[in-house]
């Protein structure tokens, strides 16, 4: 790396990523976290060795907050972790999420739960996945609007009390909806896909965590890995099991569009001498003095010389004519999020 691409992000003297602060009060965690969900599903068959490896790299890297869901293999993902968890828990965060069901006879159902029964549920099932007696950041997955937010971050805040749960987060909130939930318990912090190529949540919700003290976990920071530059077409570029090919993103003629976005990226990845998932990975890391508040990103891999490649992004400075050149982009994005946008904030933005 140059000079011009080393002036933030890590300690030179141990190659670790630098620190920030979880909500208010919470614990030190590095400035950028790791997504598990790849590791069990949706991209393909995985390399459990190596997936391993790719972990231990983690917090080799200063990368300590490690983010799962019990939705990720139906809890094998968070079976998966159990070892590495047992093994490195005093240098962990350990984030899980809760609210989306599926079903067995349905592969392709998703509901949406924030029943404060199945909350208590939900919780004590990932515990014992995980092998530990508290999650130390458990996060709303989805929200279901039919169900107040008292009964909902209610049960949410016993489980606080109860030391089952230290911290609480919500995913893909309108910013009202933060401020709502915010008023029953502490939100510490809110995670939502936050990328160059999606920037819906700077509508309210960036801002409403900026003005409580939350922090924001974006993820898919890498725009599912579109933003690497490894695709162009979803047909030939991702092996079959792949969830991308059907992402409205990734499809046809969107996927030939998006690519080509993709030039600014290119040429100040090449003036950094760094990759563009580097530059975009430094975009969203920049959100946090662009608006005034903590930001986490959370790429998953399960390579190691992948997870390193994201950590020396932390290092990357962005200069004002590059953001501004990155601008445009996510305004000339082709297709949506997700096949069907109804359980994201977008869809209950006003």
């Amino acid at each position: 790396m140059t000079d011009r691409t080393d002036r933030t992000g890590a300690t030179k003297a141990t190659g670790r990523i630098d620190t920030v602060r979880l909500g208010q009060d919470g614990p030190e965690i590095g400035v950028q976290g790791f997504g598990a969900m790849g590791i069990s599903e949706f991209y393909g068959a995985t390399d459990e060795a190596a997936a391993r490896d790719t972990l231990d790299a983690a917090l080799e890297a200063g990368v300590t907050l490690i983010d799962t869901a019990d939705i990720y293999g139906n809890g094998a993902n968070e079976e998966f972790l159990a070892p590495f968890v047992a093994a490195r828990r005093d240098e962990i965060t350990l984030a899980t999420k809760f609210a989306i069901e599926r079903r067995p006879d349905e592969p392709s159902y998703r509901g949406i739960n924030n029943d404060p029964a199945y909350i208590r549920k939900a919780a004590e099932a990932s515990l014992r996945r995980l092998g530990v007696e508290t999650i130390d950041l458990y996060y709303m997955h989805r929200r279901d609007p039919s169900v107040p937010f008292e009964e909902s971050v209610g049960a949410m805040a016993e489980l606080v009390k109860e030391g089952k749960v230290r911290y609480l987060g919500l995913s893909e909130v309108t910013g009202p909806e933060l401020r709502e939930a915010h008023a029953v318990h502490p939100i510490a912090a809110l995670q939502s896909e936050w990328s160059l190529f999606s920037r819906d949540v700077e509508r309210s919700a960036v801002a409403a965590a900026a003005e409580l003290g939350v922090t924001f976990v974006p993820y898919s920071p890498l725009g599912r890995g579109f933003l690497t530059g490894a695709f162009a077409d979803a047909s030939r570029d991702l092996a079959d099991g792949d969830f991308r090919v059907h992402q409205p993103r990734f499809t046809g003629e969107n996927a030939r569009r998006n690519a080509a976005l993709l030039e600014p990226v290119r040429a100040i990845a090449a003036a950094h001498g760094a990759t563009p998932a580097q530059i975009a990975l430094a975009w969203v890391q920049q959100r946090s003095a662009v608006h005034g508040l903590t930001v986490v990103p959370i790429p998953g891999t399960r390579k190691r010389a992948r997870l390193e490649e994201n950590a020396a992004a932390t290092r990357i400075t962005l200069t004002d004519a590059e953001l501004a050149a990155l601008e445009p982009i996510a305004a000339q994005v082709a297709g949506d999020r997700y096949p069907d946008m109804r359980f994201t904030s977008l869809a209950r933005e006003v």
